[in-house]
């Protein structure tokens, strides 16, 4: 799994390259919850194309803007980008599904609605850095910005003609498919980054298609809780934050009546599969097997739901499934930290894996999160982060072997542990799903003040970087192992362990690759503009233009870009027509 969402390639780059908002900008971003939302919707879950993290990211350059704080010097602005032709913005009308959700009576009603914390929210400390006073940004900035832009663009052109009102566009072939039930979910995704561009007619008619969904009229009979609540609640809602347009509103909420139906099972606890006849009859159950992401990764979108309509039916949802978090934190096999898998239809933690990759990511991204969400005034979500993160950084970040001992100790990974018999093995294997948190780590220690945190974000982030710049494409592959050192410690070079262990094609440090595929994901690029905003250093963004070209020069098509099957190889890479891959659960 792995935020969206979410979780982005392009909107990132372009924000490094650029640093674009103008004082106007900032001052919308500042207006209260009218754009924290978009903070906590997008991080992306599965590897979504190039396109789809473009809207997937965005989420963080209102997360950074909302905590902004007046630069004291000027910002010379980036060149303007692309507004409506039109005198005034059309205007967009709601229409709704063919079939009405809240004509179903709950089956296993709730007696009492939890609602949301009342009182005024917490002054949380600034997230973004403070630029220098007189700070302007040069020519080049602006140039790598304009090449990001267009690389988004010629996405956008291609969906438009070979793909509208389809899941995904091929890359390859410019053909379609639906993947996410047939309700356009590159066009949902990625509202929120044509207005963020300033790409208004572009947005307006996709928003216009948006309102007219119907939620009733699927490619197949039921589709994914998690992967529909980050792409299509969470692009509404996204929208409707940025642009003020309240049919927007309109349909998500009437998608989030339909989703509120999963919690309608014996215990309360959403299923995996949302089974629509299932549903309308009562018939739903939650899992025994079920990744620990998949139901913990729907809080951002049900609680800003419940903000702006004031119905709190989906807070209180959600507050069910942190109520079972909360209570079952320190039972697990590891305490702090919650197993890859959940029995949710028990409420019991009987796996014994630990992992802060795929299908257990978002859980723990989402806590800091929510903590800002709630404006400081839900505390357990900040406690629950440090008690988990305490125990992630005991039990399964490591160091990695490589020649240079100050990179040894710069950079960070966090691998899977698993518990057998009383004891922990760590297991040196990363995921480029496992990127984000870095910019987690980052994110948390700035909202709760931590700042161990905050170089443990850094150190992690490098070593994303490292990763890329290890293999002949310059890309990190979806899995693999490193020569792990004994301790936190930096450790010193061993030849002839690496001439045993090593593979030879990579960067000295890598051992094997599992999987040497890049099926577009986001999460790295995501905590290096993190990293960045947090710290104002300049080396960030350096490094994600390096990025951009190395992604750009292997999975570029004639119409979009491609997943790639290969990242080690020297030349030209196989492309696997696909810009979306399901979440590996």
């Amino acid at each position: 799994m792995a935020r969206g969402s979410a979780r982005g390639h392009y909107i990132r780059l372009a924000d490094m390259a650029a640093e674009g908002e103008s004082d106007g900008d900032r001052e919308s971003a500042l207006r209260p919850r009218k754009t924290l939302i978009l903070a906590m919707l997008r991080r992306p879950r599965a590897a979504r194309p190039l396109l789809l993290a473009v809207a997937a990211i965005s989420s963080v350059v209102i997360l950074l803007t909302f905590f902004l704080r007046p630069s004291p010097g000027a910002v010379d602005p980036p060149p303007k980008l692309k507004e409506s032709t039109l005198p005034n913005p059309p205007q967009l009308h709601f229409k709704p599904s063919s079939f009405d959700w809240t004509t179903v009576p709950q089956q296993f009603p709730v007696s009492s609605l939890r609602p949301l914390p009342g009182e005024q929210p917490l002054a949380l400390p600034a997230v973004q850095h403070v630029p220098r006073s007189g700070h302007v940004e040069s020519a080049e900035t602006h140039r790598r910005q304009n090449a990001v832009r267009d690389a988004f663009l010629k996405c956008w052109h291609s969906y438009k003609r070979r793909a509208w009102l389809h899941d995904e566009l091929r890359p390859v072939s410019g053909g379609a498919r639906d993947t996410f039930g047939g309700w356009a979910a590159t066009l949902v995704d990625a509202l929120d980054t044509l207005w963020i561009m300033g790409l208004r007619d572009e947005f307006y008619e996709a928003a216009a298609a948006a309102t007219a969904l119907d939620f009733a009229n699927s490619t197949a009979d039921g589709v994914n809780v998690f992967e529909t609540t980050i792409r299509y609640l969470g692009g509404l809602l996204s929208a409707y934050d940025l642009s003020g347009e309240l049919a927007l509103l309109r349909k998500a909420t009437e998608l989030g009546e339909m989703l509120y139906y999963a919690f309608d099972t014996p215990n309360r606890m959403p299923p995996f599969w949302f089974d629509f006849e299932a549903a309308k009859a009562g018939r739903l159950l939650a899992d025994t097997s079920v990744s620990s992401a998949a139901s913990t990764s729907l809080a951002l979108e049900f609680t800003r739901l419940t903000q702006l309509t004031g119905d709190a039916k989906y807070f209180d949802a959600i507050s069910r499934v942190t109520d079972f978090l909360e209570t079952t934190q320190n039972e697990s096999l590891l305490p702090g930290m919650w197993p890859k898998h959940f029995n949710l239809r028990n409420k019991t933690l009987p796996d014994n894996l630990f992992t802060l990759g795929g299908s257990a990511d978002s859980l723990y991204e989402y806590l800091p999160k929510m903590y800002a969400l709630l404006g400081g005034r839900e505390p357990r979500y900040a406690a629950m982060y440090r008690g988990a993160m305490d125990t992630a950084h005991k039990h399964l970040a490591f160091r990695a072997m490589v020649p240079d001992t100050n990179t040894s100790g710069a950079i960070l990974f966090t691998g899977d542990v698993f518990v057998e018999n009383g004891g922990n093995t760590l297991n040196p294997e990363y995921q480029h799903l496992s990127c984000f948190a870095g910019g987690m780590f980052g994110l948390a220690g700035k909202l709760l003040q931590l700042p161990d945190h905050l170089s443990i974000g850094e150190q992690l982030t490098r070593g994303c970087v490292w990763a890329y710049a290890g293999t002949p494409t310059g890309i990190m592959p979806e899995l693999f192992t490193l020569i792990p050192c004994p301790a936190l410690d930096p450790c010193p070079w061993d030849e002839a362990r690496w001439q045993q262990d090593g593979n030879k094609r990579l960067a000295k440090g890598y051992a094997s690759v599992k999987d040497l595929r890049y099926i577009l994901r986001p999460e790295a690029i995501e905590s290096v503009f993190l990293t960045y905003r947090i710290t104002g250093d300049e080396q960030w963004r350096d490094e994600a233009w390096i990025m951009f070209q190395r992604i750009m020069a292997a999975t570029e098509t004639e119409f979009g870009n491609s997943a790639i099957d290969d990242v080690t190889v020297e030349g030209e890479t196989k492309k696997k027509d696909e810009m979306e891959v399901r979440s590996p659960f």
